[in-house]
């Protein structure tokens, strides 16, 4: 079984534990699916039936919220995306996940192009960037800093390199917790 099960145990006063002996006063039990592995099962669920309509999955978002989360899909083509193509995607992929029932509870499926800010994760999506303005959020500070705003020098296959400042910065692509163009419009 996927996830991991979280059981609790505690003891009361030194009165109660001499009543109820080494028994727990409370026991709870949660699956729970990490956020990660859920990601990457939606991915890998919604990738093929994108790709069979046409389209790539440039990337995936899942937001879970109080009583209704938010699955957002940003779709790519070589010739742009209308919003038919959008409607076409949101169809197949919502006939699917009625099917497969991936995600817990209530959510909101809506499905975008990237547009001008277009999200930024993988070494495969900042490689055609070189040149371009760039904004990355680190989840962990790097030299002292989480933000950074710049021209987007190099991008390898675990890191980027960033002209911030007249300085040139390495940020492990790991670790980025969001990245996404800044074209000066």
């Amino acid at each position: 079984m996927r996830g991991f099960f979280i059981c609790g145990v505690g003891f009361g006063p030194t009165a109660a534990k001499e009543r109820m002996g080494r028994r727990p006063i409370f026991c709870f039990c949660v699956q729970r699916k990490d956020g990660a592995m859920l990601r990457d099962t939606l991915v890998t669920l919604v990738r093929p039936v994108v790709e069979d309509l046409g389209y790539e999955l440039w990337e995936l978002e899942y937001s879970p919220g109080r009583g209704n989360g938010l699955l957002r899909l940003y779709i790519d083509a070589p010739a742009g995306i209308a919003i038919d193509d959008c409607e076409r995607v949101s169809r197949a992929v919502s006939a699917l996940l009625d099917v497969e029932d991936p995600v817990p509870g209530q959510y909101t499926l809506e499905v975008s192009s990237p547009g001008l800010e277009r999200p930024l994760r993988t070494p495969e999506h900042f490689a055609p960037y070189v040149g371009e303005k760039v904004f990355v959020e680190m989840a962990q500070p790097v030299e002292g800093r989480r933000r950074f705003q710049g021209v987007l020098a190099e991008a390898g296959a675990g890191t980027i390199d960033l002209e911030v400042d007249g300085r040139r910065c390495t940020l492990p692509i790991g670790g980025i917790r969001k990245a996404h163009l800044a074209p000066d419009v």
